[in-house]
């Protein structure tokens, strides 16, 4: 065949659509029983990056196909199980179904002298297959391996309770009447903990550093959608970051009133965090902020700060770390750690290797997906070729270098994105559509003092 698709997420799907929209010969390998990638899991009771309280943190509108929009009767920001639901629903209006292949583990990808690639795979009944393909495209996605802190706490070998990764947590009622402490403010931390607050005795949410902490929406709108606004979009960077900024300082004051660490970075600088509920659990008693974790001793977790509680679990909501076992040595992770990859989807060393969805934007990133297995499709059918090598590794350390003086560079952060800088990069439209309230800009302007609104 052409083409090798390796998942059936929604990077996948997305793939999977555009090549057949083309015409172009491909399969679709899939571990799992059935297509959805990580919002299937929870409803499946599997663990991984999902769980039981996973909703959206973007518009549904920036989220759905472009050609399969989600459902009117949707929420603004669905839950997994109706994610799940949408995607398979995609996938068979897509007629993509006949050429996906569940419960089939891609255990080696291998490059021929031919410039070919070989997948071997392994099915439900344990047969392995070798099968030779032009193209191979990953998009199994980057939530592979759960990072813990190395090493973990003084007296982590001899504490009472359960230690555990946010992978391994499904549901909040699985602690009911336990004491818990949550480490982390990111994504799955704030979910975690604002989750485990309906359920367990205790939840304490243990962070070390600050973090911008964003609502879904500001003055009514959802924040990825005046993100991509054109008006928004217009500002320079230290604009947009004085704009946003004095916008929370309106929407929910600062991080230290809700006796959370105040960042020690501007926003963009880092990586943020969109939560509707965390700072309300916080104000409502229901989840107890503490710093970082000292020590364990016992049955109690001691912080930094000289402060203990009790304590059945410790969940660490502490990310991950991209595994891709069945690749070949460093593809796409150097030693140093950061990703380097030609516009964020092919290496220079492995040509007709392409990666969909390996990025972070902040927002949605199916439009982002979209265009990259377009500008995929256009290479596999010839409509565009790739530069030299020299070429693409030039741009790779020129992205790196920008990366690394804006968020210092990290494996995580290699892989961020701005949506319409990167959508421009790829030949694709950079918004989708204005923000056409001028009446409501004009009170953003006047609420942060922002000139440009005031008179918009």
């Amino acid at each position: 065949m052409s083409v090798c698709v390796i998942g059936a997420g929604l990077s996948g799907l997305a793939t999977a659509h555009a090549l057949r929209r083309r015409g172009i010969d491909f399969v679709c390998l899939e571990k799992a029983p059935d297509v959805g990638g990580i919002w299937r899991m929870p409803g499946a009771g599997e663990p991984g990056p999902g769980y039981q309280a996973l909703h959206l943190n973007t518009a549904k509108q920036l989220t759905g196909f472009a050609e399969y929009p989600m459902p009117d009767e949707l929420p603004h920001y669905p839950g997994h199980h109706d994610i799940a639901a949408y995607l398979r629903s995609f996938a068979d209006w897509a007629g993509l179904t006949p050429h996906v292949e569940l419960r089939t583990e891609v255990l080696a990808v291998e490059q021929e002298p031919d410039g070919g690639w070989t997948v071997t795979t392994r099915n439900a009944e344990g047969a392995e297959t070798r099968r030779s393909f032009d193209h191979v495209v990953v998009a199994s996605g980057h939530h592979s391996l759960p990072a813990l802190p190395n090493p973990l706490p003084p007296g982590a070998e001899s504490f009472a309770g359960t230690i555990l990764h946010s992978m391994d947590y499904l549901d909040g009622q699985d602690f009911a009447g336990k004491r818990v402490v949550v480490v982390g403010l990111g994504a799955s931390a704030v979910d975690i903990a604002a989750d485990l607050s309906r359920h367990a005795a205790q939840t304490v949410l243990s962070v070390r550093r600050g973090l911008h902490v964003v609502p879904k929406q500001l003055f009514g709108t959802p924040v990825d959608l005046i993100a991509d606004a054109p008006w928004f979009t217009g500002m320079s960077l230290p604009e947009q970051v004085h704009f946003i900024e004095q916008s929370l300082l309106v929407a929910r004051g600062r991080m230290s009133d809700y006796g959370l660490p105040e960042p020690d970075h501007p926003i963009f600088s880092s990586a943020i965090t969109i939560s509707d509920e965390i700072l309300s659990r916080i104000r409502h008693g229901a989840v107890t902020p503490k710093p970082a974790v000292a020590q364990l001793d016992g049955d109690r977790v001691v912080f930094t700060d000289g402060t203990s509680v009790t304590a059945d679990a410790v969940v660490y909501c502490t990310g991950f770390r991209m595994d891709f076992p069945f690749l070949p040595e460093n593809c796409p992770l150097s030693p140093e750690g950061p990703v380097r990859l030609y516009r964020r989807i092919v290496s220079p060393e492995a040509p007709g290797l392409f990666f969909v969805g390996l990025i972070r934007p902040v927002g949605s990133i199916t439009r982002l997906v979209e265009a990259q297995v377009e500008w995929i499709a256009g290479i596999v059918e010839g409509e565009r070729e790739l530069p030299p090598a020299e070429e693409m590794l030039q741009e790779i350390d020129a992205y790196l270098g920008g990366i690394e003086g804006r968020y210092g560079l990290t494996e995580g952060s290699s892989i961020q994105v701005d949506v319409g800088p990167y959508l421009a990069e790829l030949g694709a439209a950079t918004t989708s559509g204005p923000v056409s309230d001028l009446n409501a800009l004009r009170v953003l302007g006047e609420l942060v003092g922002h000139t440009e609104l005031q008179h918009a």
